[in-house]
């Protein structure tokens, strides 16, 4: 048995109907950027009627709101918060359901390795991950180029645009370690959005409070689309931050389920 091909072929059709979403998602958020962008003075108003609480959390940039690149960024956040769920039930639900499923003293009776069977499954998640990335990618540069208003920079876009790719990773090894640390899973759900969304308001209430320290709080904060726009670069020590946190993750993973006893089925 291909452990990798398998977990490709019983994840296909729930990552075509993620990448499909995702897609349809972006040009119609994208599609509202003409609305705004027909009547620029209008459109300030209204914004500017709003609290600037309510701005910050809503991740309302006015100085940047009507341009393509401060319009994408806007609608980044909520799109980030898509793409954490669909990592995080992948990265919980790819593992655990052998154990919940009672399959795993089976998976571990054949001639192969516990660390390969881990890396096999983490190898096609990254795979899922990936493919979800460059259909995002696509339909994001697509979607910006059929409504913008004048040109713009593409590399800050593609900067831009691969931070989903980063927060996905986060939470990815994130479900990789829950689904070792929690022994039955019965519903992945009950376990991605109650810690997505946790993380999700915490980015929220950093955005009121703006206590810098805080950003280290949640993934949402790591990327700042207005930094990225001026400096052309992330923030070196929230992406170095990020990447510790999912090595520690992986690595975590790997001594707990290559050490831990697994119950044969009842």
């Amino acid at each position: 048995m291909n452990i990798f091909w398998q977990e490709l072929r019983f994840n296909r059709r729930t990552t075509i109907i993620w990448m499909v979403a995702f897609a349809f998602g972006i040009f119609s958020y994208m599609s509202l950027y003409t609305a705004f962008s027909h009547d620029v003075s209008q459109s300030m108003k209204l914004l500017q009627g709003f609290p600037p609480v309510v701005r910050a959390v809503l991740g309302i940039r006015i100085e940047s709101f009507f341009t393509v690149l401060g319009f994408f960024g806007y609608m980044l956040t909520y799109l980030w918060l898509i793409g954490s769920i669909q990592a995080m039930n992948l990265g919980t639900g790819i593992l655990s359901k052998e154990i919940s499923g009672k399959t795993a003293d089976f998976l571990l009776s054949k001639p192969i390795s516990r660390f390969k069977v881990l890396t096999s499954k983490l190898a096609a998640a990254l795979v899922i991950i990936i493919a979800t990335n460059i259909v995002f990618v696509t339909a994001s540069y697509f979607s910006a180029e059929v409504f913008k208003t004048k040109d713009f920079d593409v590399t800050v876009f593609a900067l831009t645009c691969l931070t989903m790719l980063f927060i996905q990773l986060f939470f990815l090894s994130l479900g990789f370690l829950i689904s070792v640390l929690v022994p039955k899973i019965k519903s992945v759900l009950a376990y991605s959005l109650p810690i997505v969304f946790g993380f999700f308001i915490i980015g929220m209430l950093d955005s009121v409070i703006g206590a810098e320290n805080a950003r280290y709080l949640t993934p949402f904060k790591y990327f700042d689309v207005g930094y990225i726009a001026l400096h052309s670069a992330y923030e070196w020590r929230f992406l170095l931050t990020e990447a510790l946190v999912v090595i520690v993750c992986v690595v975590v993973t790997y001594i707990i389920f290559t050490r831990r006893d697994i119950q044969a089925p009842v």
